[in-house]
Protein backbone atom coordinates (compact mmCIF):
# COMPACT_ATOMS: atom_id res chain seq x y z
CA UNK A 1 0.00 0.00 0.00
CA UNK A 2 0.97 3.45 -0.69
CA UNK A 3 2.40 5.38 2.14
CA UNK A 4 0.44 7.98 3.35
CA UNK A 5 2.35 9.34 6.15
CA UNK A 6 6.03 10.92 7.45
CA UNK A 7 6.51 10.31 11.20
CA UNK A 8 9.23 13.81 11.96
CA UNK A 9 10.87 13.01 14.81
CA UNK A 10 13.21 15.98 15.55
CA UNK A 11 16.22 15.28 18.22
CA UNK A 12 18.75 17.40 20.15
CA UNK A 13 20.73 15.30 22.66
CA UNK A 14 17.98 13.43 23.16
CA UNK A 15 19.70 9.67 22.89
CA UNK A 16 18.08 8.61 26.19
CA UNK A 17 14.98 8.66 24.45
CA UNK A 18 15.09 7.38 21.01
CA UNK A 19 15.20 4.10 21.60
CA UNK A 20 11.85 3.96 23.44
CA UNK A 21 10.55 6.00 20.79
CA UNK A 22 11.59 4.17 17.48
CA UNK A 23 10.51 0.49 19.46
CA UNK A 24 6.72 2.29 19.85
CA UNK A 25 6.82 3.34 16.46
CA UNK A 26 7.95 0.25 14.87
CA UNK A 27 4.86 -1.71 17.37
CA UNK A 28 2.30 0.36 15.55
CA UNK A 29 -0.60 -1.97 14.43
CA UNK A 30 -1.11 0.94 11.11
CA UNK A 31 2.21 0.17 9.00
CA UNK A 32 1.94 3.05 6.05
CA UNK A 33 4.11 5.60 7.06
CA UNK A 34 8.20 6.07 7.42
CA UNK A 35 10.57 7.96 9.75
CA UNK A 36 12.30 10.58 9.46
CA UNK A 37 14.37 11.76 11.99
CA UNK A 38 15.98 15.42 11.99
CA UNK A 39 19.17 16.00 14.12
CA UNK A 40 19.93 19.33 15.37
CA UNK A 41 23.86 18.91 16.02
CA UNK A 42 23.65 17.03 18.87
CA UNK A 43 26.90 15.87 21.19
CA UNK A 44 25.20 12.77 23.10
CA UNK A 45 25.85 10.02 21.25
CA UNK A 46 22.39 10.22 19.19
CA UNK A 47 24.62 11.46 15.75
CA UNK A 48 25.95 7.96 15.99
CA UNK A 49 22.69 6.05 17.40
CA UNK A 50 20.75 7.71 14.00
CA UNK A 51 23.48 6.69 11.59
CA UNK A 52 23.01 2.93 12.80
CA UNK A 53 19.72 3.00 12.58
CA UNK A 54 19.03 4.03 9.31
CA UNK A 55 17.46 1.65 6.70
CA UNK A 56 14.77 1.77 4.09
CA UNK A 57 11.91 2.53 6.28
CA UNK A 58 14.06 4.95 8.63
CA UNK A 59 15.78 8.45 7.44
CA UNK A 60 17.97 11.03 9.20
CA UNK A 61 18.40 14.60 8.57
CA UNK A 62 21.59 15.90 10.17
CA UNK A 63 21.13 19.57 10.65
CA UNK A 64 24.74 19.98 11.71
CA UNK A 65 23.52 22.80 14.79
CA UNK A 66 21.04 23.75 16.81
CA UNK A 67 18.53 25.52 14.32
CA UNK A 68 15.33 25.27 16.94
CA UNK A 69 12.21 23.00 16.83
CA UNK A 70 10.52 25.22 13.56
CA UNK A 71 13.43 25.04 11.29
CA UNK A 72 14.37 21.37 12.31
CA UNK A 73 10.62 19.92 11.54
CA UNK A 74 10.47 22.94 8.70
CA UNK A 75 13.19 20.83 6.77
CA UNK A 76 11.18 17.00 7.82
CA UNK A 77 8.15 18.80 6.29
CA UNK A 78 10.46 19.64 2.99
CA UNK A 79 11.94 16.44 2.88
CA UNK A 80 9.16 14.62 2.93
CA UNK A 81 6.08 13.66 0.00
CA UNK A 82 3.43 12.22 1.81
CA UNK A 83 0.40 13.71 2.40
CA UNK A 84 0.12 14.30 5.68
CA UNK A 85 3.39 14.53 8.26
CA UNK A 86 3.29 13.54 11.92
CA UNK A 87 5.11 15.96 14.22
CA UNK A 88 5.98 13.82 17.46
CA UNK A 89 8.88 14.95 20.18
CA UNK A 90 11.52 12.24 20.92
CA UNK A 91 10.81 11.96 24.51
CA UNK A 92 7.15 9.89 23.89
CA UNK A 93 6.10 6.35 23.71
CA UNK A 94 3.25 5.47 20.92
CA UNK A 95 0.28 3.49 21.77
CA UNK A 96 -0.18 0.40 19.40
CA UNK A 97 -2.95 2.09 17.35
CA UNK A 98 -1.20 5.99 17.94
CA UNK A 99 -0.40 6.70 13.77
CA UNK A 100 -3.04 4.44 12.43
CA UNK A 101 -5.96 6.75 14.80
CA UNK A 102 -4.46 9.86 13.83
CA UNK A 103 -4.49 9.59 10.25
CA UNK A 104 -7.79 8.41 10.77
CA UNK A 105 -8.96 10.85 12.30
CA UNK A 106 -7.26 13.74 9.58
CA UNK A 107 -8.72 11.79 6.61
CA UNK A 108 -12.20 12.40 7.95
CA UNK A 109 -12.38 15.33 6.56
CA UNK A 110 -10.97 17.86 3.65
CA UNK A 111 -10.81 20.53 6.06
CA UNK A 112 -9.03 19.59 9.09
CA UNK A 113 -5.24 21.00 8.94
CA UNK A 114 -4.73 19.42 12.09
CA UNK A 115 -5.50 16.34 14.73
CA UNK A 116 -4.50 17.00 18.86
CA UNK A 117 -3.99 13.31 20.54
CA UNK A 118 -4.27 12.75 23.80
CA UNK A 119 -0.99 12.91 25.72
CA UNK A 120 -0.71 11.36 29.02
CA UNK A 121 2.23 11.54 31.47
CA UNK A 122 5.02 9.04 31.36
CA UNK A 123 5.85 8.64 34.77
CA UNK A 124 2.34 9.13 36.26
CA UNK A 125 0.06 7.69 33.47
CA UNK A 126 -3.26 8.10 35.09
CA UNK A 127 -2.74 11.78 34.68
CA UNK A 128 -3.05 13.84 31.12
CA UNK A 129 0.08 16.11 29.77
CA UNK A 130 -2.04 17.68 26.70
CA UNK A 131 -5.75 17.58 25.30
CA UNK A 132 -5.11 20.07 22.65
CA UNK A 133 -3.61 23.78 22.86
CA UNK A 134 -6.19 26.74 23.86
CA UNK A 135 -5.16 30.88 23.36
CA UNK A 136 -6.53 33.28 25.27
CA UNK A 137 -7.24 37.15 25.16
CA UNK A 138 -4.74 37.37 27.64
CA UNK A 139 -2.15 36.64 24.83
CA UNK A 140 -1.91 33.08 27.17
CA UNK A 141 -1.40 29.71 25.32
CA UNK A 142 -2.19 26.31 27.67
CA UNK A 143 -2.39 22.56 27.39
CA UNK A 144 -6.02 21.52 27.95
CA UNK A 145 -6.62 19.07 30.76
CA UNK A 146 -2.73 18.52 31.81
CA UNK A 147 -3.14 17.05 35.46
CA UNK A 148 -5.98 16.28 35.22
CA UNK A 149 -7.33 12.81 35.17
CA UNK A 150 -6.56 10.36 31.67
CA UNK A 151 -10.20 9.51 31.30
CA UNK A 152 -10.47 13.28 31.01
CA UNK A 153 -11.51 14.92 27.54
CA UNK A 154 -12.89 11.63 26.35
CA UNK A 155 -14.74 12.93 23.62
CA UNK A 156 -13.43 14.35 19.91
CA UNK A 157 -13.69 18.09 19.68
CA UNK A 158 -12.12 21.01 18.20
CA UNK A 159 -9.61 22.94 19.92
CA UNK A 160 -8.07 25.88 18.67
CA UNK A 161 -4.29 23.79 17.54
CA UNK A 162 -2.74 20.94 17.85
CA UNK A 163 0.27 20.10 20.28
CA UNK A 164 2.89 19.80 18.42
CA UNK A 165 4.85 17.28 20.73
CA UNK A 166 2.40 14.70 19.14
CA UNK A 167 0.64 15.45 16.25
CA UNK A 168 -0.65 14.88 12.47
CA UNK A 169 -0.83 17.86 9.56
CA UNK A 170 -1.71 17.68 6.13
CA UNK A 171 1.03 18.75 3.88
CA UNK A 172 -0.95 20.74 0.98
CA UNK A 173 -2.30 22.96 3.31
CA UNK A 174 1.53 24.02 4.64
CA UNK A 175 1.60 25.67 0.41
CA UNK A 176 -1.54 27.73 1.61
CA UNK A 177 -0.29 29.59 5.01
CA UNK A 178 3.06 28.46 5.49
CA UNK A 179 5.79 26.24 7.76
CA UNK A 180 6.47 26.85 11.38
CA UNK A 181 7.38 30.24 11.37
CA UNK A 182 11.45 30.16 12.12
CA UNK A 183 11.36 33.18 14.25
CA UNK A 184 9.91 31.40 16.63
CA UNK A 185 12.96 29.16 17.18
CA UNK A 186 10.71 26.93 19.86
CA UNK A 187 7.44 27.41 21.73
CA UNK A 188 4.43 28.74 20.66
CA UNK A 189 4.84 27.80 17.10
CA UNK A 190 2.39 25.12 17.20
CA UNK A 191 -0.19 27.91 18.23
CA UNK A 192 0.95 30.01 15.40
CA UNK A 193 0.59 27.62 12.87
CA UNK A 194 -3.11 26.33 13.83
CA UNK A 195 -4.18 30.28 14.15
CA UNK A 196 -2.84 30.66 11.04
CA UNK A 197 -5.08 28.05 9.28
CA UNK A 198 -8.23 28.90 11.77
CA UNK A 199 -7.99 32.26 9.81
CA UNK A 200 -7.97 30.97 6.64
CA UNK A 201 -11.14 28.37 7.49
CA UNK A 202 -9.62 24.65 8.10
CA UNK A 203 -10.28 23.36 11.44
CA UNK A 204 -7.85 21.68 14.37
CA UNK A 205 -9.39 18.74 16.30
CA UNK A 206 -8.47 16.72 19.16
CA UNK A 207 -9.14 13.25 18.94
CA UNK A 208 -8.65 11.03 22.34
CA UNK A 209 -8.09 7.51 20.78
CA UNK A 210 -4.82 8.65 19.85
CA UNK A 211 -2.21 8.38 22.85
CA UNK A 212 1.25 9.03 23.49
CA UNK A 213 3.00 9.48 26.55
CA UNK A 214 5.63 11.74 26.77
CA UNK A 215 8.11 12.58 29.31
CA UNK A 216 7.42 16.32 29.05
CA UNK A 217 10.83 19.01 28.73
CA UNK A 218 12.68 16.04 27.36
CA UNK A 219 14.71 18.65 25.49
CA UNK A 220 14.82 22.24 27.77
CA UNK A 221 15.59 19.77 30.67
CA UNK A 222 12.70 21.48 33.13
CA UNK A 223 9.22 22.96 32.84
CA UNK A 224 10.99 26.47 34.14
CA UNK A 225 14.41 27.86 32.43
CA UNK A 226 15.69 31.07 31.46
CA UNK A 227 16.18 29.70 27.95
CA UNK A 228 11.82 28.74 27.87
CA UNK A 229 10.80 31.91 29.76
CA UNK A 230 12.57 34.23 27.46
CA UNK A 231 11.70 32.26 24.12
CA UNK A 232 8.31 31.97 25.63
CA UNK A 233 7.74 35.93 26.43
CA UNK A 234 9.14 37.08 23.22
CA UNK A 235 7.12 34.52 20.97
CA UNK A 236 4.12 35.47 22.82
CA UNK A 237 4.38 38.94 20.99
CA UNK A 238 5.28 37.53 17.31
CA UNK A 239 1.89 35.10 17.70
CA UNK A 240 -0.54 38.47 19.22
CA UNK A 241 0.74 40.22 16.74
CA UNK A 242 1.20 38.86 13.78
CA UNK A 243 -2.46 36.81 13.29
CA UNK A 244 -4.67 39.62 14.37
CA UNK A 245 -5.18 43.05 12.22
CA UNK A 246 -4.26 45.74 13.88
CA UNK A 247 -8.49 46.84 15.20
CA UNK A 248 -8.65 43.35 16.71
CA UNK A 249 -5.14 44.13 18.31
CA UNK A 250 -6.17 47.86 19.72
CA UNK A 251 -9.74 46.02 21.27
CA UNK A 252 -7.47 42.77 22.75
CA UNK A 253 -4.91 45.23 24.15
CA UNK A 254 -5.96 45.94 27.77
CA UNK A 255 -6.89 41.97 28.09
CA UNK A 256 -3.28 41.44 26.63
CA UNK A 257 -1.71 44.38 28.74
CA UNK A 258 -3.18 42.38 32.09
CA UNK A 259 -1.89 38.87 30.58
CA UNK A 260 1.86 39.62 30.21
CA UNK A 261 1.92 42.06 33.68
CA UNK A 262 0.48 38.71 35.23
CA UNK A 263 2.99 36.72 33.67
CA UNK A 264 5.50 38.53 34.40
CA UNK A 265 4.89 38.80 38.14
CA UNK A 266 4.11 35.02 38.49
CA UNK A 267 7.82 34.57 36.76
CA UNK A 268 9.22 37.23 38.54
CA UNK A 269 8.18 35.12 42.16
CA UNK A 270 9.53 32.19 40.55
CA UNK A 271 13.20 34.07 39.81
CA UNK A 272 12.61 34.34 35.89
CA UNK A 273 11.35 37.75 36.19
CA UNK A 274 14.59 39.51 34.23
CA UNK A 275 14.15 36.68 31.70
CA UNK A 276 10.69 37.12 31.04
CA UNK A 277 11.12 41.42 30.58
CA UNK A 278 14.12 40.76 28.35
CA UNK A 279 12.32 38.25 25.86
CA UNK A 280 9.30 40.32 25.82
CA UNK A 281 11.59 43.55 25.15
CA UNK A 282 13.04 41.59 22.09
CA UNK A 283 9.68 40.73 20.98
CA UNK A 284 8.40 44.29 20.63
CA UNK A 285 12.17 45.04 19.18
CA UNK A 286 11.84 42.68 16.29
CA UNK A 287 7.81 42.05 15.62
CA UNK A 288 8.07 43.98 12.57
CA UNK A 289 9.76 41.39 11.32
CA UNK A 290 7.36 38.81 11.74
CA UNK A 291 5.58 37.30 8.66
CA UNK A 292 1.97 38.56 9.19
CA UNK A 293 -1.61 37.07 8.34
CA UNK A 294 -2.89 39.49 5.31
CA UNK A 295 -6.03 40.48 6.32
CA UNK A 296 -8.90 39.43 4.07
CA UNK A 297 -12.30 40.97 4.53
CA UNK A 298 -13.92 37.33 3.44
CA UNK A 299 -11.86 36.00 6.46
CA UNK A 300 -14.02 38.58 8.67
CA UNK A 301 -16.33 35.96 10.09
CA UNK A 302 -13.51 33.19 11.21
CA UNK A 303 -11.90 36.74 12.78
CA UNK A 304 -15.46 36.91 14.76
CA UNK A 305 -15.53 33.27 15.91
CA UNK A 306 -11.96 33.24 16.95
CA UNK A 307 -12.49 36.53 19.00
CA UNK A 308 -15.01 34.24 20.72
CA UNK A 309 -13.43 31.83 21.37
CA UNK A 310 -10.12 33.63 22.64
CA UNK A 311 -12.49 35.55 25.46
CA UNK A 312 -14.18 31.86 26.35
CA UNK A 313 -10.45 29.93 26.32
CA UNK A 314 -9.63 32.87 29.10
CA UNK A 315 -12.69 32.23 31.89
CA UNK A 316 -11.81 28.29 30.99
CA UNK A 317 -8.46 28.81 32.15
CA UNK A 318 -9.34 30.62 35.16
CA UNK A 319 -12.15 28.08 36.06
CA UNK A 320 -9.98 25.09 35.53
CA UNK A 321 -6.72 26.55 36.80
CA UNK A 322 -6.62 29.05 39.25
CA UNK A 323 -9.99 28.18 40.43
CA UNK A 324 -8.10 24.71 42.23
Amino acid sequence: MKVTTTVIIPNFNGLKFLDTCLDSLEEQTYRNFRILFVDNGSTDGSTDWLRAHESDRVRVIFMGKNTGFSAAVNAGIRASDTKYVLLLNNDVRCGRHFVGEMVRAISAAPNVFSVASKMVQMYRPDKLDSAGDLYTILGWAYNRGTGEDRDSYSRPTEVFSACAGAAIYRWDVFDEIGLFDEMHFAYLEDIDVGYRARIRGYRNIYWPKAVVYHVGSGTSGSRYNPFKVKLSARNSIYLYYKNMPPLQRLVNLPAFALGTLVKWVFFACKGYGRDYREGFSEGMRTRESCRRVPFRWRDLPRYIEIEYELIAAAFLYVRSHLGR
